[in-house]
């Protein structure tokens, strides 16, 4: 099912589970903001050594943890802070074409889910684990789909990297610029019901692709801290 209402000429080919009883949601946290410049410097200053401030969702206690890469680099000649995001692979057994940060499931020989990212990123798109550095963590997210437990490091890059697609599990890598997911015609909420209670999904509508769930979520929250917005809404994500 396609994205109704979307701007024309931007979403993908993803398949959304949308509920028919679905509705509208409200405008971006950043939406009354006439300024919305990010800087590397400024994105810096918020992240560095950032700490979670709890837990988003409704863990149960059987979520398989995973860690992912929030990569961020600047481009002065390309519109300035960039983040990496992948589409997933049309081979996979699900979420296909689903866009993604780099990342997934704990291994137990990771020493921690900081190495868990990195390992799957540089799986995923030969991204060099030592041009990586770490700045600090999103809140951590609860998926009700797939029961899991999603740590996002947030991290900077040296300029862009130069990456390849993993064909077995990327389809694409996707370089998308901060200022492009601030547009107002790019971010949109649905609020959908479930088990009775309001359930908020974000989507990010980019030409040729729709971030939506959890990765939505999370580049929500990554966009709201950097401006200084509050993110009150609940927030449950499905991945």
């Amino acid at each position: 099912m396609t994205s109704p209402g979307r701007p024309a000429g931007r979403g993908g080919p993803q398949e959304i589970p949308r509920p028919h009883d679905w509705q509208p949601g409200e405008a971006s946290p950043w939406a009354a903001l006439t300024d919305r410049n990010l800087t590397l410097d400024r994105l810096l200053s918020v992240f560095d050594g950032r700490q979670p401030a709890g837990i988003r969702g409704r863990p149960r206690g059987d979520e398989r943890e995973a860690g992912v890469l929030v990569a961020l680099y600047d481009d002065p000649a390309g519109g300035g802070p960039h983040v990496v995001l992948t589409r997933r692979s049309p081979r996979l057994a699900s979420h296909t074409h689903e866009v993604s940060f780099p990342g997934g499931r704990h291994d137990p020989t990771d020493p921690d889910l900081w190495a868990t990212a990195l390992r799957e990123a540089e799986e995923e798109t030969g991204l060099d684990p030592a041009a990586v550095q770490l700045l600090g963590c999103l809140d951590p997210l609860v998926t009700v789909g797939s029961r899991s437990l999603i740590h996002p490091f947030v991290a900077v890059l040296d300029g862009r990297p130069d990456l390849s697609a993993n064909p077995d599990e990327v389809e694409a890598v996707l370089h998308v610029p901060l200022a492009e997911l601030l547009l107002d015609e790019v971010y949109r909420e649905e609020e959908w019901s479930r088990h009775g209670d309001p359930w908020i999904i974000t989507f990010f509508e980019l030409v040729g692709d729709t971030v939506w769930g959890a990765t939505a979520a999370m580049l929500r929250q990554l966009l709201a801290l950097a401006l200084g917005v509050d993110d009150h809404r609940n927030y449950r994500a499905d991945s």
